[in-house]
């Protein structure tokens, strides 16, 4: 597996603030030098690379000298507006010394939601890579609330990664990889080399949140790991402070833990699982379960069991078992007040129930993921 890394044409590798800068947030200029030297080399051998950077908070934050990072929202978009024009024109600079050209692309989750602004991001980075150019992309955390709340660069670098059908996603951090413990409290912990599945027990390995110059941790990079593998894209974290971190990755040398890709979705299925918000759950029999997962049937009124959450026709949910485990995800046609109603019924009796039927399905298969 590590030999067919080696092949990988688009590559997407994302950055964190940890490895960009240093303990008092000012920007880390030797390692990103360092860095740059080995994505030029990367594209001087004919690959295509695209840049998931964060760092524009902790480069705010470093700019005004401040000790700690701010805590509220407003503190946190004002660095990162200070802190992402510092960021570009670093990149800019140090990437132009090589002969290289970039383009700073700010995207929020809403431009990966609307499915004609997920279309255009794709077609605008495929162009962008047509050109030779580097694209670097950040969230616009000035202006998404949720993001700079919720969000990181993990999740995004997976998310762009399955947007372009990239062949590798290269997750650098301050970490070797996934170890068996968290290896800064356990001396004994061992570090994986290669992950076939993300089980239970994979996502139980992720413990806390990193460092307090990012948003993320391990937690993040195996939910970016679960988007990105099952988009096909096999995922790989490292230290970004190794030395030819990216050249041995990329030669197939044994570095860091390397998730293994699953089978690959195809694009509406891919936004359809992890671009759109989920706003409820639909709980289904043992019958549902094998039509959707054996039979690749459509999901019927009559193997529903129950609904949660306050959704309308259209919205995205999650279809789960008895016992709680998601199954799928899909938009449903009828809203939660009326699956409410007609759960249970044959499709002929839907009209009965609602008075009108404007579908037989719940949930088409055409618009139904399995995610497991």
């Amino acid at each position: 597996m590590r030999e067919s890394i080696r092949k990988a044409k688009r590559i997407v590798i994302k950055v964190g603030s940890s490895s960009l800068t240093y303990q008092n947030a000012k920007l880390n200029l030797g390692r990103i030098d360092k860095l740059i030297r080995e994505i030029v080399d990367l594209k001087n051998q004919g690959k295509e690379v695209i840049l998931v950077s964060s760092g524009a908070v902790a480069a705010g934050q470093g700019e005004l000298n401040l000790v700690e990072r701010p805590q509220t929202i407003p503190e946190k978009q004002a660095l990162a507006a200070i802190g992402q024009g510092i960021l570009m024109k670093t990149y800019q600079k140090l990437f132009s010394e090589y002969g290289q050209k970039v383009a700073q692309v700010l995207l929020t989750q809403k431009d990966l939601t609307d499915r004609k602004r997920y279309l255009n991001s794709r077609n605008t980075l495929n162009q962008l890579l047509q050109y030779g150019v580097i694209p670097v992309i950040n969230e616009n955390d000035t202006v998404a609330v949720e993001e700079i709340k919720f969000g990181d660069n993990d999740t995004l670098s997976a998310l762009v990664s399955s947007l372009i059908d990239a062949d590798l996603l290269i997750i650098l951090s301050d970490i070797d990889g996934l170890y068996t413990a968290d290896p800064r409290k356990e001396p004994t912990a061992k570090l994986l080399s290669r992950i076939d599945d993300i089980s239970h027990e994979i996502e139980a390995l992720a413990g806390d949140a990193g460092t307090k110059r990012g948003t993320g941790g391990m937690i993040t990079k195996i939910k970016a790991a679960k988007v990105s593998t099952r988009s096909g894209i096999p995922l790989i974290i490292a230290n970004g402070s190794l030395d030819n971190v990216l050249s041995q990755i990329t030669q197939g040398v044994e570095v860091g833990t390397l998730f293994l890709s699953q089978e690959k979705l195809a694009s509406r299925e891919k936004w359809i699982a992890f671009n759109l918000d989920v706003e409820g759950q639909i709980v289904i029999d043992s019958g549902a379960v094998k039509a959707l997962l054996e039979k690749g049937k459509s999901l019927l009124p009559c193997g529903i069991l129950d609904s949660k959450g306050d959704f309308s026709a259209g919205a995205v949910v999650d279809i789960i078992n008895q016992e709680g485990d998601s199954l799928a995800r899909g938009l449903v046609n009828y809203s939660q007040r009326e699956i409410e109603q007609i759960k249970g019924l044959h499709t002929s009796k839907i009209k009965e129930r609602l008075g009108y039927q404007d579908y037989d399905e719940v949930v088409h298969r055409d618009n139904l993921v399995l995610m497991s």
